[in-house]
Order: C-alpha cells, then structure tokens, then sequence
C-alpha cells in the first residue's frame, strides 16, 4: 500500500501519454520528418510546465517526500556533452520509435515489440552507470 500514489501517478501519466498519441510510432516520425507540429506541441508543453515547476520549487523551498531539500547543482556549460547526449538520445529515440515514458506505456498496452527495446535501454543505462567515471561531464 505504501506505493500506490507511485501506481496512480504512473496510471495516469499512461493515460495521458496514450490520449495525447504521445505514444504512437507514427506521431514520433512525423516529428523527425518534420510533418507535423503534434510532438513538437506536446514537448513545448512539457518544457514550459517543468521550468514553472522548477522555478516554483525554488522559490517555495520544497522539500522531497522525506523533508530533504530538492537542491538543484550548477551545470557545466559545456556544448560539447550535450550535442553528444542529445544526438545519442535522438538516434536512440527515432531508431526505436520511443524515449523511455512511452517505451513503458507500449509494453503496458501490450506491443511486447517494445520490451527488447526496454531491455536495451536499461543495459544503456547500466553501460553509462560503468563508464560516467570517465565521460566528459
């Protein structure tokens, strides 16, 4: 019982991802072919959303679930490891026709296709988890 707001959240971040077609593979190569604004609208939303959630979290001095203060660290401004991760995560996205939220909510509707791509990315976050140690952050 102690996650179940973990289970409702998920739930309903599912439902969202679906009703908005966030989720389909068709909608995510229109975006990398510039066919449609659809994705593009559903990113821009999400990008304006987190920045007001972010600036309201510093401002109110929120605190997690376990009262530790959400402390937010200063970035390296280097180009360079975001040009790199971006276009990794790009590749990875158009190849496979999913980032990791809709990945998830596919395998919840039952397109088992996606699970392989589950798997692979968790060996690529596991495979980032051995080598950050000597990537350029």
């Amino acid at each position: 019982m102690k996650f179940i707001k973990y289970l409702i959240v998920g739930a309903l971040f599912g439902i969202v991802m679906s009703k908005s077609e966030a989720i389909s593979w068709y909608r995510i190569q229109e975006m990398f072919r510039f066919q449609a604004f659809h994705m593009y609208g559903i990113i821009g939303v999400a990008v304006v959303t987190s920045t007001i959630i972010v600036a309201l979290i510093k401002k109110f001095k929120v605190r997690d679930m376990a009262g530790n203060p959400i402390l937010f660290y200063p970035k390296n401004k280097s180009v360079a490891r975001y040009l790199i991760g971006g276009t990794i995560f790009g590749l990875g996205w158009a190849l496979s026709g999913a980032c990791p939220g809709p990945m998830v909510v596919n395998i919840g509707y039952g397109f088992m296709s996606f699970g392989v791509i589950f798997i692979f990315a968790l060996l690529g976050t596991l495979l980032y988890g051995v080598l950050k140690d000597r990537l350029p952050h």
